[in-house]
């Protein structure tokens, strides 16, 4: 004769607090890339349209990026390093040389990317631009002050509410007369396939 025997069951009451405990465990020590990205301050909406601008060519400095990453400046090929020398050259022109701006004031610099255009290379060139424009802006700030600060410096200046009133007004004062000689204009095109691949 047989006797039937029962099998043990497994005790599974625990097992939801042990799954608890491991997803916790999981949430604490997994870390979460950041995307990384430009920070572009957009203008402010108005439904007005926007006015009528004639634009003169000459201070359009335009830059066309095609699908293999090769930047187009104006006429000639470059290399993204030379970009900053020729950004700057176009801002600090003053009408001296024909093939770059009138006047700080109205130097645009127009962006367009192929599609296929890599992000690395978008953000290279970004770099290089805002890097003009921040050397043009020291060396004015440097001028201004005796070479004493930089446009930084005096951003920071004017936000720095534990100084004396005067000086942050001066600094104000100082980071707009430089802001209003030379505006940041770079305009971007929505991205078209120029080619290239």
């Amino acid at each position: 004769m047989s006797k039937k025997r029962k099998i043990p069951e497994i005790n599974a009451s625990s097992m939801a607090d042990i799954a608890f405990l491991l997803l916790i465990f999981f949430l604490v020590t997994t870390t979460i890339d950041q995307d990384k990205g430009i920070l572009h301050k957009l203008p402010a909406w108005s439904d007005e349209p926007p006015p009528d601008a004639t634009l003169n060519q000459r201070n359009v400095l335009e830059i066309l990026v095609n699908a293999n990453n090769q930047l187009l400046v104006e006429t000639d090929y470059i290399q993204v390093n030379q970009l900053k020398d020729i950004a700057i050259k176009h801002l600090t022109n003053r009408g001296r040389l024909p093939e770059y701006s009138v006047s700080p004031k109205d130097a645009i610099i127009s962006l367009k990317n192929d599609r296929g255009t890599s992000y690395g290379v978008y953000l290279e060139i970004q770099n290089e631009l805002k890097a003009a424009y921040r050397i043009v802006r020291d060396d004015m700030a440097y001028d201004l002050t005796d070479g004493k600060m930089t446009y930084q410096e005096l951003d920071d200046c004017s936000a720095n509410v534990e100084l004396d009133a005067n000086k942050q007004s001066y600094c104000e004062r100082l980071k707009e007369q430089i802001k209003e000689e030379y505006p940041m204009k770079i305009s971007e095109a929505e991205p078209v396939n120029l080619g290239g691949k």
